[in-house]
């Protein structure tokens, strides 16, 4: 009975959180690689204009030197010119320190030989990144190359005043020579550090960008995954429900079939029996007689009377929706006993209570089924050979389940029986039942999560044990 509710309780993650995490581990997969591939751009710019640097402030040297022996106007001239390439990525980095990004450091690149689309590129990443370790290191050694060229511009203006003034000897240019050879070994120095540097940094970055893409691939393909299995097991489940449904919509409709034959067998008969009793009593004249008819008429409108009400407690069974309240079993069987003292030999029968649990969270209205049920056929089938006839009353909580039990000392029932006993239709005595009470009973303890059991002994009595949850999980 539980089937398809248990299968609806399976909780399943939410198919929504995967799709959102993919969602954001692809966007984070494409910043994170936009923005590596950006920085590795002006990594490979930067290594660029250190070539640019590096070959600047070699020919400047060279054409310095040259103009150191011949004095050649056009090597002074070239000299400048080369020095300006070194001098200018000097002013950009000084400019990008103080300011950060503007025209001035841009010009300054530009003057360095840096090609005019990789400006935002390099600016880029001086100013965000200028104080991340293998970035800060390549800036430090290249602010001692620009040092080491400013001295460079020192020594070609004195060269070029002695030069001038006709004042160079010998020993001057040995000296400036030895220190342009000196200034031209640290600055090569130098610019090996920047580019070991820059190379370095950009090993890391390959390296740290091939963890994040297999690490953020991994969790795309985990999800991917899960995401299939869960829609898997969902379309398993609800085949199970349907494979489930159908069952028992086959059980249904066979206990349909069963109960539309016999309720309309049931509610016939003492309708037949009704109408044979008032033909024979319309001809009879003795009035002993008559009232012999009348009391066959009464058991059986009676019986029809019991019959609808067992029709109506199965229908409420079905139909009406589980609520779960404060209930109070003392109240309950009072107002059973008390309705059902019409019964024949009710009045004869000693009722006994001994509860021992009152108030209990459960559904009112398969409570007063089951008890009204119970009780109504311990007084039908009461012995009326015994000299006391009892019914006694018992509730009480063991093992996490409320238990009530109703015991009586009546006809008692055939072993053979017991196994039928809750099955539609099966009564030990048509004649004092529908057939209905124990199933419709057994239907509503199982709405509620309950069991029931009975024993038994023909001729000593019976015992029915309810048990029902005294905690219902959320």
């Amino acid at each position: 009975m539980y089937k398809v509710q248990s299968l609806k309780n399976l909780r399943l993650p939410n198919v929504f959180i995967l799709i959102l995490i993919v969602f954001i581990s692809c966007a984070l997969l494409i910043f994170i690689n936009f923005f590596t591939i950006k920085i590795l751009s002006a990594n490979r710019a930067y290594i660029n204009g250190e070539s640019h640097y590096s070959k600047g402030q070699k020919d400047a040297s060279r054409h310095l030197i040259t103009y150191l022996y011949n004095k050649d106007p056009n090597q002074w001239k070239l000299y400048n010119e080369e020095l300006k390439v070194p001098m200018g990525d000097g002013i950009a980095r000084k400019t990008l320190l103080k300011v950060g990004d503007n025209e001035i450091a841009r010009q300054g690149f530009l003057t360095g030989r840096n090609h005019s689309d990789d400006l935002n590129d390099i600016v880029w990443l001086f100013v965000n990144f200028k104080k991340v370790p293998f970035l800060a290191k390549a800036i430090h050694e290249w602010e001692q190359g620009d040092n080491l060229i400013d001295e460079l511009f020192i020594i070609g203006t004195q060269i070029n005043a002695k030069i001038q003034f006709n004042s160079l000897t010998a020993d001057d240019q040995k000296k400036f020579l030895h220190q342009i050879s000196t200034i031209s070994d640290r600055l090569t120095i130098n610019e090996r550090n920047f580019s070991n540097t820059l190379g370095e940094g950009t090993r890391k970055i390959k390296t740290l960008l091939t963890i994040t893409n297999i690490i953020f691939i991994l969790i795309i393909v985990l999800s991917v995954c899960s995401y299939y299995s869960i829609m898997v097991k969902r379309l398993t489940i609800s085949k199970k429900e349907i494979e489930v449904k159908n069952e028992n919509l086959i059980l249904v409709n066979h206990e349909l079939d069963r109960f539309v034959y016999s309720a309309s067998h049931d509610l016939r008969s003492p309708i037949t029996s009704l109408k044979g009793l008032i033909e024979i009593t319309q001809l009879e004249d003795d009035i002993d007689q008559i009232k012999n008819y009348l009391q066959l008429m009464h058991k059986s409108l009676t019986k029809q009377d019991q019959f609808i009400s067992d029709i109506i407690d199965y229908s409420k069974n079905k139909r009406k929706q589980i609520v779960m309240e404060p209930v109070s079993l003392r109240e309950l069987f009072n107002e059973a006993i008390s309705q059902l003292m019409h019964i024949e030999n009710a009045n004869k029968i000693t009722f006994t209570q001994e509860l021992l649990v009152d108030e209990i969270e459960s559904d009112s209205l398969r409570l007063k089924i089951i008890i009204s049920n119970l009780l109504s056929n311990a007084i039908k089938y009461a012995d009326n050979n015994k000299k006391e006839m009892f019914i006694s009353i018992k509730s009480y909580i063991l093992d996490g389940f409320n238990k009530i039990e109703v015991t009586d000392n009546g006809i008692g029932i055939n072993d053979e029986c017991k196994e039928h006993i809750f099955e539609m239709y099966y009564g030990t005595n048509k004649n004092k039942g529908s057939g209905l009470g124990l199933y419709i009973v057994k239907e509503a303890v199982e709405n509620i999560k309950g069991n029931i059991s009975v024993f038994s002994e023909s001729n000593i009595g019976s015992k029915f044990i309810v048990a029902i949850p005294a905690y219902y999980g959320i």
